[in-house]
């Protein structure tokens, strides 16, 4: 795939509309095209932009998001992608949601570094399906099904949640998101540049963690390929490591 995703943000609340427009042009892959406060809008826009992803609110002032997306499903033209962007937790949804093919569920309040991360998650598998051949062994097949995530299992004691956390707050730390951070509530938004790299005590503050858990998130962010790290040497001669987003 060439060029930037064209996204469809469909949301009734234009508060949220708006942070989600933000939290998705903060990505450079992936471009807002337009915006739909029902159900009707939402099937009109995708049926006249032919978007590549769906944010998709499942509390819809008309239809139900549910029955949006299986109307998704019967648009002629490749399938679009859709990220479920919602309040709704109960199990049944969430089964419908994924019997329905979304590629990503996230429970509001989320912050910006969780969606990118499914940004990036969405953009990799649209790559992968781009350059697969029309002829897949059962390998290829596997890793399609499987898709991005399948090598991104955390170890033991972190949590994907606390992980986004840390992501988020490193790339606050070195100027590294603009103004576009914090979560859909609003809380821990914006952030002045302060560093081009920051220390695991840094980031353990500004999350609320200890700096040995802040140190095991970003040593897994560089095992991820989310982070670089670099030695800095003191006044005492004994290197600190600093972590920066890759």
């Amino acid at each position: 795939m060439t060029g930037q995703a064209r996204t469809l943000v469909v949301e009734d609340d234009p508060v949220v509309a708006t942070v989600h427009r933000g939290f998705v042009e903060s990505h450079p892959r992936f471009v807002v095209v337009g915006e739909a406060r029902t159900g009707a809008d939402a099937l009109r826009l995708a049926s006249a932009l032919r978007p590549d992803l769906v944010l998709l609110d499942l509390h819809l002032p008309d239809i139900g998001g549910l029955d949006v997306l299986q109307r998704l499903r019967m648009l002629p033209g490749p399938p679009v992608d859709v990220v479920a962007t919602t309040a709704v937790r109960e199990l049944d949804s969430v089964r419908q949601a994924m019997a329905g093919g979304v590629v990503a569920y996230l429970v509001k309040p989320f912050t910006s570094a969780a969606l990118r991360a499914r940004l990036d998650e969405v953009w990799q598998r649209r790559e992968d399906v781009r350059r697969a051949q029309d002829t897949l062994d059962q390998d290829e097949v596997d890793q399609l099904l499987a898709g991005p995530r399948a090598a991104d299992r955390l170890p033991k004691g972190l949590s994907g949640r606390s992980r986004d956390l840390v992501r988020e707050a490193l790339a606050r730390l070195c100027g590294a998101v603009g103004s576009v951070t914090g979560s859909v509530s609003g809380s821990g938004a914006g952030g002045a540049v302060v560093s081009r790299d920051a220390s695991a005590a840094e980031v353990a503050e500004a999350v609320g963690m200890s700096r040995v858990s802040a140190r095991r998130y970003l040593e897994h962010l560089v095992a991820e390929g989310y982070a670089q790290v670099a030695p800095r040497y003191g006044a005492t001669g004994r290197p600190e490591n600093r972590y920066r987003p890759a």
